[in-house]
């Protein structure tokens, strides 16, 4: 994962991510990678799954 943290509280999904932080182009080019689960993470302690993508468009755009 990247610039992802996660913890349970009772029966919430707590998410915390930062948004000062970039990982440079996606794939494609047209977006910048903030956070991402890099694919379906398994949420331990639940049978809950999250894939989880933070972007922004280049300044540019």
């Amino acid at each position: 994962m990247q610039n992802v943290e996660w913890e349970i509280k009772g029966d919430k999904l707590i998410i915390e991510i930062d948004l000062t932080k970039d990982f440079g182009p996606s794939k494609s080019g047209k977006t910048i990678t903030i956070a991402s689960t890099r694919g379906n993470q398994k949420i331990e302690g639940t049978n809950a799954v999250i894939g989880l993508n933070v972007y922004k468009y280049p300044e540019d755009v």
